[in-house]
């Protein structure tokens, strides 16, 4: 879960980080209130959007009044930066900058660690400094078990090459982040600038905090922060029924059991409908997890038949914990729910009870679904009939796909080389 900058330093003050006098503001109004109530000469106006550029898009402001300030709010409260609609800005009090620093904490996944960023050089893309000029970005490995100690923290700096007399204070500073970082199960804790004042006082100026969306039942509290504000709605419907969806765009939708082999199931289904008319790709990613009872399946099939862009769908299903004959219910009893399938639905089961699974399918007889038996296939199978053509297209009328032996070619009555669709995109 990631935090708007607001929230992040709302996390940071909670564990005695400095960071600048800010208040929020929904309204240019709030927003001329909000520079009074500062009473700084200088206030800066942030959209809070969860992107970065919010400088070069003109989402930040110099506000020399409190007329400026709302003149400043009123513009950026109707921009949408990187696809991200400005529906808040803070204002915070203007800053006496001597220097600007950079900082992270991450976990590093390939290595089983975290990492941790310093560089003297901050308020700038960091992306670009450290492609372009790797070596004035230092990169010190965390151990998990120890966390960002003092030692740790000392080494990067003196890696980043700060001044001595900058060290300790910045060192302390460091700690208390990777504190953040550990208490509140973050998966990334970001400074950029982190600034020295003219007075000496290092300030986390900015604040972008990730959170491990595993790890809030610790944290009850956390989940005020939640926004689901330019949340698909599906996902949100998905989310309700415990359902692992991610929304993508395409024709071909995709359930399958577990992620990895819903992730194979994306590639497959990618590269089988490179060379079709239209090139249809996968509409969303969904695992529907193990052990899988037929609710589940039923309300897998009904958030992803409720995209208008799927033109076809794809079951793919490995028996295990979640058992075939449990999925083929499922599949069955979503029929039930929705009347008839709109669209065509492939389906590939193996593993435990497939012969169970296939028989149910099979009795079902419903014309809008076809097995077949390897996943290259059936993925093969589901993209084209994600292609519309409407002199050959797909019809619910035409013979039961799901009667046919799983041995047979894959497709309902039509040849596997025949030109399918569902319906128009």
């Amino acid at each position: 879960m990631d935090l708007y900058e607001y929230q992040a330093q709302e996390l940071f003050s909670a564990h005695h980080i400095a960071v600048p006098r800010g208040i929020l503001a929904r309204t240019p109004a709030q927003a001329r209130q909000a520079a009074v109530s500062l009473g700084s000469p200088v206030v800066v106006v942030k959209a809070q959007v969860k992107a970065g550029g919010r400088g070069k898009a003109g989402g930040i402001a110099v506000c020399h009044s409190a007329q400026e300030c709302e003149a400043a709010a009123e513009r950026i409260l109707t921009m949408t930066i990187k696809g991200h609609v400005v529906r808040a800005v803070l204002v915070v009090e203007g800053i006496d900058i001597a220097a600007e620093y950079y900082f992270s904490l991450l976990v590093d996944r390939a290595e089983r660690r975290w990492l941790a960023l310093c560089s003297a050089e901050g308020g700038v893309d960091i992306e670009t400094l450290a492609r372009e000029r790797s070596e004035a970005l230092a990169r010190v490995p965390v151990s998990p078990r120890s966390g960002l100690d003092a030692k740790t923290a000392a080494r990067l700096v003196r890696q980043a090459g700060f001044a001595d007399e900058l060290r300790e204070e910045l060192v302390a500073t460091l700690v208390k982040l990777g504190e953040v970082f550990v208490a509140e199960d973050a998966l990334l804790v970001e400074v950029n600038p982190l600034v020295l004042t003219r007075s000496g006082q290092i300030l986390a100026a900015d604040a972008k905090v990730s959170l491990d969306d595993n790890a809030l039942f610790r944290h009850r509290s956390n989940t005020v922060h939640r926004d689901d504000t330019g949340v698909h709605e599906l996902e949100l419907r998905a989310a309700q029924r415990g359902l692992n969806y991610v929304r993508l765009g395409g024709e071909v939708g995709i359930i399958g059991n577990g992620a990895g082999l819903v992730m194979s199931t994306l590639d497959v289904v990618a590269r089988a409908g490179e060379d079709l008319p239209g090139s249809p790709r996968p509409a969303n990613f969904l695992d529907i997890g193990g052990g899988a009872s037929a609710q589940v399946m039923a309300d897998a099939l009904d958030i992803v038949l409720s995209d208008p862009q799927v033109c076809s769908v794809f079951v793919n299903i490995f028996g295990g914990i979640t058992a075939c004959d449990e999925v083929a219910h499922g599949i069955v009893r979503a029929v039930e729910l929705v009347g008839k399938l709109p669209v065509p639905v492939v389906v590939r089961l193996d593993g435990n009870n497939v012969e169970q699974g296939r028989e149910i399918l099979r009795e079902a007889a419903d014309p809008a679904i076809t097995l077949v038996e390897t996943m290259d296939d059936a993925a093969r199978r589901a993209a084209e009939l994600a292609v519309h053509e409407p002199d050959t297209g797909w019809s619910p009328d035409a013979p039961a796909g799901a009667s046919q032996s799983p041995d047979a070619p894959a497709g309902a009555s039509q040849s596997q080389d025949a030109p399918a669709g569902a319906r128009e995109r």
